[in-house]
């Protein structure tokens, strides 16, 4: 996975995933922008964030280019464990300590809209993702029942929210079983989706809507003005608005936002298919579950029942030692009918992380506007965001403000030593999870 923007007219394949081999949405040629045009608004990244944007402004009628680095979805959202959750990459509790408890109702709202977005987008453009309901936030040690039963009563209380259900012994394992957790949460109103169909179908979508999209088109600078001016190896954009949706990606194109979001590297396996037997002695509900860890394990049903398993973390750009076993391990642990069963694929894919693992929604100037920084929990948010950017572009910025204001700090250490603080206070979690 290359941090340096691809060549002129080539394409940066993707690892081989078990998404890439299942695509189900034909999207068609998106030639690399050829000579000089005109737009209302240049989107930048073909992700979750810039397709969701490019559909909403073309649906209100802008003229609208995408320009994407590599393949549409090339980054996290055609990489990810494909769950769709309310919430954000952090405790609610962070943004309610930042801006108020009224401020942080509001968000939490809008992230259930976030949820239902999807829901909507993928009905009303024929998505085929595999969208099903159903999550488990899952109890390791003794410490996290008490920490999920408080914060289900917390949601409950002060944000009127009740679709979080405590189960434990029999009724646990009706949803997954296993004896690895003491008990977990029900989520109703979560699910999961392939990511990459349900990306490639916005990005249709948007195209549909009129929106023109590029893919092999990296933007290499950002002249400001007004109009600004992107610049691509074999052409340029002018347009009147600029919407960053790069997120880990983002190449030093807006100097502002440099250690605003690190770079953080996930790793994700596919197993063979199993049968409908062995499915239902594993997740006989077809739910997505996480563990309370901080550094998290993930995993969740495919449409064709393969076991899609993600955990482990790297900060370095190199794969942590040991990788292959260790997840290989962990499926052997927690099902053991699974012993034996062949894994097909295994990739990974960068994600942004913020300082305190809120998304960072904000604009530079008057006309550039920017989301990044989901913190591993995008999925849903980023198509939210899109709506947001389309609705702020357009003149009713309320909304969109009410993420902005979530105040966002650098990592310290500067260019050289932000990688080697954030491995240290990652260990130290780890150290914890252990605990």
């Amino acid at each position: 996975m290359s941090v340096s923007p691809p060549s002129s007219g080539s394409l940066e394949r993707r690892p081989a995933s078990w998404y890439r081999d299942s695509i189900a949405v034909a999207l068609g040629p998106c030639p690399p922008l050829a000579g000089e045009v005109r737009a209302d608004v240049c989107v930048i990244g073909g992700g979750v964030t810039g397709c969701s944007a490019a559909l909403h402004l073309a649906e209100r009628g802008y003229s609208v280019v995408l320009l994407e680095a590599s393949e549409i979805g090339h980054g996290a959202s055609g990489r990810s464990g494909g769950q769709i959750l309310p919430g954000l990459g952090t405790d609610i509790a962070t943004v309610e300590r930042a801006l108020g408890l009224s401020a942080a109702q509001d968000i939490w709202a809008m992230s259930r809209e976030a949820v239902a977005l999807t829901a909507e987008l993928i009905g009303r453009h024929a998505i085929p993702c595999d969208l099903a309901w159903g999550y488990l936030h899952a109890a390791v040690k003794p410490r996290h029942v008490s920490e999920l039963k408080a914060f289900r009563d917390r949601l409950a209380r002060d944000y009127g929210y009740e679709a979080l259900t405590w189960l434990e012994g029999d009724a646990l394992r009706e949803r997954v079983v296993t004896d690895a957790y003491p008990g977990a949460l029900h989520e109703s109103e979560a699910g999961h989706l392939h990511p990459l169909n349900y990306t490639l179908g916005l990005a249709r979508a948007a195209r549909d809507a009129g929106a023109r999209l590029h893919e092999g088109s990296p933007a290499l600078d950002i002249q400001r003005g007004a109009p600004h001016r992107v610049m691509t190896p074999e052409g340029s954009v002018t347009a009147d608005f600029v919407v960053l949706g790069t997120n880990a990606f983002q190449h030093r194109l807006v100097p502002e936002l440099e250690g605003r979001v690190m770079r953080a590297a996930n790793y994700i396996v596919a197993t063979e298919p199993l049968s409908a037997e062995r499915a239902a002695r594993v997740l006989p509900r077809n739910d997505a579950l996480s563990d309370a860890n901080f550094v998290l394990d993930y995993y969740r049903l495919s449409g064709d029942r393969r076991l899609v398993y993600g955990g482990e973390v790297s900060y370095t750009g190199r794969e942590p030692r040991g990788l292959q076993a260790r997840m290989d391990a962990k499926i052997a642990r927690l099902f053991p009918i699974l012993r034996g069963v062949a894994i097909d694929y295994r990739w990974g894919g960068e994600v942004a992380i913020t300082l305190n693992r809120a998304p960072d929604f904000g604009r530079v100037g008057q006309t550039l506007y920017y989301a990044q920084g989901y913190s591993g929990h995008g999925m849903a948010l980023a198509g939210l965001a899109g709506r947001l950017m389309a609705e702020a572009i357009a003149g009713q910025s309320e909304r969109f403000d009410a993420f902005a204001a979530m105040p966002h700090r650098r990592f310290p250490g500067g260019e050289r030593l932000r990688t080697p603080l954030l491995v240290l206070a990652t260990s130290f979690y780890k150290l914890r999870d252990r605990l």
